[in-house]
């Protein structure tokens, strides 16, 4: 397919919150929509290296609000749009080893619930029991969500993408973005290697890449990439059916069932910013002695793959959503490691701010990007 001349709306990126705002856009009878992807194939960049997580668990209303919505999205998925994303309820479990962590996730819980979300405290021996095959003698406790769980990343771009291009939204792969226009304080297109598009509205869902897009429309937009790794091992036979996502907060360390074997991470504190998504031996060792000292039989795991990929954090670890200094360019970024789950939500968000002015599903003005140089700031505690 050849790059349009003209569009009336041009998204960038093409990984959920690319592909999730340009579909809701076309939901809401939105015509003449380009969603560019500079990869082969979409969902390759942050979206694609994610490990899938869904969670209500957050220490924070806003975050818990866009839970609230867009995991039963995500549970209506195949209904809308087609296609089978493979959610698995395993549950998410926080284990807590110090008593200040203790003291805020029992917060965040409380809130969860009076917001709705079924979050329950379990005592170390509750953890203990229900995790026999692991080494917790000094987990105090912990918080338990059993709607949580994992959902396939490739197959709710794909549905998106698909269920978009059926209501005209011309996807195309192959399609950096080289140059962005802007004229008078309005973005007038974008240049790709490809040929240029004439549009007088740009949204921006590079995710990690966020920063450097941006800076070609003129703007300073603080989101800044750092690698993530995980690994998954062969088969386990110990591992019950019912292995939960299971996070050991102060290490962020995490592990959840793969197949028939494991996927474990574990982020590295002093990781330089950077696009790097090359696997770093020295910390797989690092990672991989803390795994085992939590799980013993990874002792005689096989290593099954390994792979790395970008966060794209913020400066308080919440998204930024909506409009900016250049009139027509918009922002969807910024999520910090949890916007895969977030992605369904984000894009109807999108739509709203775009065609409505301001966004009603789920109210984030304050999400936005101004509130960096205003002190506006809101932190989220349950990052790992």
């Amino acid at each position: 397919m050849e790059v349009p001349k003209t569009a009336n709306i041009v998204v960038i990126g093409g990984g959920v919150m690319g592909a999730s705002t340009a579909y809701h856009l076309a939901l809401r009878g939105e015509k003449d929509i380009v969603l560019l992807e500079k990869e082969e194939f979409f969902g390759l960049g942050a979206t694609g290296r994610c490990a899938g997580g869904v969670r209500y668990q957050f220490s924070t209303e806003i975050n818990v609000k866009l839970s609230l919505v867009s995991l039963p999205m995500l549970e209506r998925f195949q209904e809308e749009t087609g296609q089978s994303i493979d959610y698995r309820k395993c549950g998410y479990l926080f284990i807590l080893t110090n008593e200040a962590d203790v003291q805020v996730f029992q917060a965040a819980m409380r809130m969860q619930n009076r917001l709705g979300a079924q979050t329950e405290w379990l005592t170390g021996d509750e953890i203990r029991q229900r995790l026999p095959n692991m080494r917790l003698e000094d987990v105090l406790g912990g918080t338990f969500n059993a709607q949580d769980g994992l959902v396939d990343p490739n197959s709710v771009v794909m549905g998106y993408i698909n269920a978009g291009t059926r209501r005209g939204v011309r996807a195309l792969t192959n399609s950096a973005v080289t140059g962005i226009s802007v004229e008078h304080g309005k973005v007038t297109g974008v240049q790709t290697a490809r040929g240029s598009i004439a549009a007088p509205v740009v949204v921006d869902a590079t995710g990690p890449w966020s920063g450097a897009t941006s800076q070609l429309a003129g703007l300073r937009v603080p989101v800044t990439p750092l690698r993530r790794q995980w690994l998954t091992t062969a088969p386990l036979a110990e591992i019950p059916p019912d292995f939960p996502f299971m996070l050991d907060f102060a290490h962020s360390l995490y592990f959840h069932r793969e197949g028939m074997g494991l996927l474990t991470g574990m982020s590295n504190p002093n990781e330089k910013p950077g696009f790097d998504q090359s696997v770093d031996p020295e910390w797989e060792l690092v990672h991989m002695e803390a795994a085992t000292r939590r799980l013993p039989l990874l002792e005689k795991a096989g290593l099954a793959s390994h792979w790395a990929g970008l966060y794209e954090v913020s400066p308080d670890a919440h998204p930024i959503f909506g409009k900016t200094p250049v009139k027509g360019y918009y922002l969807v970024t910024g999520f910090s490691g949890h916007g895969f789950m977030h992605g369904p939500v984000s894009g109807k968000l999108m739509s709203e701010i775009i065609l409505d002015g301001q966004a009603t599903t789920v109210d984030v003005s304050m999400l936005d990007l101004a509130r960096f140089e205003e002190g506006r700031q809101i932190r989220e505690y349950h990052v790992v």
